[in-house]
């Protein structure tokens, strides 16, 4: 029986949807990544993670919030999450503001409203959530983050017969020992989790040298939810 609905926008990986899932909770992953028949639902590639559905989803178009509003209404949701494109908004990427903003000027304050529209809809199912980002000019745009943190913070979460990464070891250290500070736009119901740090690398990770570049499989391990954080954003907001 199923413990309740979580939802994760904007997700491919399905990572941060892992914990729930292997606890009894019915995972939904909605990315435009999946497959191109929004009624064909599929699994993760190894089957362990059989409690989360893959679904096709344009969430830049306001009619799949509505479509996902409709379907889950209803139900039982406990906990929401998305991962909104970064691509216009991280400040890492402001070298190319200007010509992007002389191609289309408004195109910071559309990527700004597809974050905030995430938020409406977790209001909607009245759940705890966050919406996660790189640091951003959402913050300007915006509101400030209401937390932020860096992967290597949350390692102690993986036990240490499990600290090779199973999907990307050969580009994501162990235990997530790495920086990337990542900003948190939440519900007041959500639970920060406490810090259990692992031992990170002085200045920048190896990673970083090897998940350089446009490709979509970089961008998608790039933005894989760190492992011990996922645990401990369960372990702390379960009830």
């Amino acid at each position: 029986m199923s413990k309740g609905i979580v939802i994760s926008l904007y997700d491919y990986t399905g990572e941060a949807l892992k914990p729930w899932a292997m606890n009894g909770y019915e995972c939904y992953a909605f990315d435009i990544q999946h497959t191109s028949n929004p009624m064909e639902w599929f699994y993760g590639d190894d089957g362990v993670y059989g409690n989360i559905r893959y679904r096709y989803a344009d969430l830049h178009d306001f009619d799949t919030h509505r479509e996902i509003f409709k379907e889950f209404n209803h139900k039982r949701v406990v906990f929401g999450m998305a991962f909104p494109v970064c691509t216009d908004l991280a400040v890492s990427g402001a070298a190319w503001f200007k010509r992007k903003e002389e191609a289309n000027p408004g195109f910071q304050d559309e990527a700004v409203q597809h974050a905030i529209d995430c938020e409406h809809l977790f209001w909607h199912f009245d759940c705890p959530y966050f919406i996660e980002n790189p640091v951003s000019v959402l913050a300007t745009k915006w509101r400030k983050p209401d937390y932020s943190f860096h992967p290597y913070e949350y390692g102690e979460y993986i036990p240490d017969d499990e600290a090779e990464h199973p999907r990307w070891p050969d580009y994501i250290a162990p235990k997530d020992a790495y920086t990337k500070k990542t900003c948190l736009w939440t519900s007041e119901s959500f639970r920060m989790p406490h810090r259990l740090p692992t031992c990170k690398p002085n200045g920048y990770s190896a990673q970083h040298l090897k998940l350089g570049g446009k490709s979509k499989r970089t961008k998608d391990i790039r933005s894989a939810t760190p492992r011990g954080f996922a645990t401990a954003v369960y372990e702390f907001n379960r009830a």
